[in-house]
């Protein structure tokens, strides 16, 4: 009997030596890890770990997030290998294994981790919403560029050769080009 690790980070700039560090701790055989977002339950090593697991074998995640974002999802992953066997050490939370208690216990927690997710986004719209309201000067989204000389000098040099050359002769893309070419025509 297996104890697996799973860690995930949501982002390439997030970093999973905290998770694989307390999956150690917990005594995890073998860890998978990966950067991979949640939105999705197809993920590389996720997969690969769904094909390693036997029945007895245990599967230890920091927390149940790092499974699934939702109530159904986490369902869709966790029945069918619980059903197989397969026990969950969540470490905030502890074992999650088949049986009547377990799997009351695991759908309680996916809803609340699911509720607390929506909430977190009910939270944020409704601060864009009052900053809209009360805020003369918010924006949303990324600011805008900031026209340096490098990008003056891009600019004035496209006004006599192509997108291709001046992307190459200034080291951006030429889709940077282009936008610095629109921001400084149309403000």
């Amino acid at each position: 009997m297996t104890q697996f690790g799973y860690a995930r980070v949501s982002t390439k700039g997030q970093s999973l030596a905290d998770q694989i560090n307390q999956l150690k701790s917990a005594g995890a055989d073998k860890i998978l890890a990966e950067k991979f977002t949640g939105t999705t339950t197809s993920r590389p090593q996720f997969d690969k770990l769904i094909k390693l697991v036997k029945p007895g074998d245990t599967i230890t995640v920091t927390k149940l997030d790092r499974l699934a974002r939702n109530t159904r999802e986490a369902l869709n992953v966790l029945d069918p290998l619980m059903n197989n066997g397969i026990k969950f050490n969540v470490l905030n939370i502890g074992i999650l294994e088949n049986s009547t208690i377990g799997k009351l216990v695991k759908t309680i927690l996916l809803a609340v981790a699911e509720m607390e997710r929506d909430m977190i986004v009910d939270r944020t719209q409704e601060g864009k919403r009052y900053a809209r309201l009360h805020k003369k000067n918010y924006h949303e989204g990324r600011p805008k560029r900031l026209i340096t000389p490098h990008y003056q000098a891009a600019y004035d040099y496209l006004m006599d050769h192509t997108y291709k050359d001046t992307a190459r002769a200034f080291d951006i893309s030429v889709s940077t080009l282009q936008r610095i070419k629109n921001q400084v025509e149309n403000g």
